[in-house]
């Protein structure tokens, strides 16, 4: 605890980006929920641009208000 899962169109990350996102990730996590980096986990799920309506803006995003943050799309 916790998780986090990122769903993104298919992206190369180098591993420099990839550990920038992480570490910014991890501090934001441990940040807000007072635990240590230890316990923090991070997953990256490529979804293709086609079925993004379908696999996850659908099912996901619209009609939840919980989102911390909306997209403007």
């Amino acid at each position: 605890m916790p998780h986090v899962t990122i769903k993104h169109f298919p992206a190369t990350l180098s591993p420099d980006q990839a550990a920038a996102l992480s570490d910014a990730l991890t501090a934001a996590v441990t940040g807000a929920f007072g635990c240590p980096d230890t316990v923090v986990s991070i997953a990256l799920q490529p979804v293709p641009a086609e079925a993004w309506d379908e696999q996850v803006y659908q099912p996901e995003i619209a009609g939840h208000e919980s989102l911390l943050k909306q997209p403007q799309y």
